[in-house]
């Protein structure tokens, strides 16, 4: 069994996180190191590394959640612009191996 991710502690309560979003496929987080005045980070619950490792037919309704999670926490933080980011392998600047989706929004 290899070794959980930093965001797989978050969720199982293991190591503290800002929670702002719980449910059944994702949990949204406040980055702890913000690019903007709001910047969440989107998490599957499913411990997937990154974009390359996408199941086809399993994940894509993972991945299209969490860009409704997005939109709904931009709204609620009646942000008027916003920026959806995922890094991609670490020298596109995914630090932790577990997909995750920023959204950096300004109000």
């Amino acid at each position: 069994m290899s070794e959980k991710t930093l965001f797989e502690k978050i969720i199982d309560g293991e190591v503290p996180g800002d929670f702002v979003h719980k449910d059944d496929i994702c949990v949204a987080i406040k980055d702890i190191n913000p690019k903007a005045p709001v910047h969440y980070l989107i998490v599957p619950r499913k411990p997937i590394p990154g974009i390359h490792e996408l199941d086809e037919n399993e994940d894509w309704p993972i991945v299209t959640h969490l860009f409704k999670v997005a939109k709904g926490l931009a709204e609620s933080e009646s942000c008027e612009g916003y920026r959806l980011q995922f890094n991609v392998g670490e020298k596109g600047g995914q630090i932790i191996p577990h997909l995750h989706l920023h959204l950096m929004g300004w109000k």
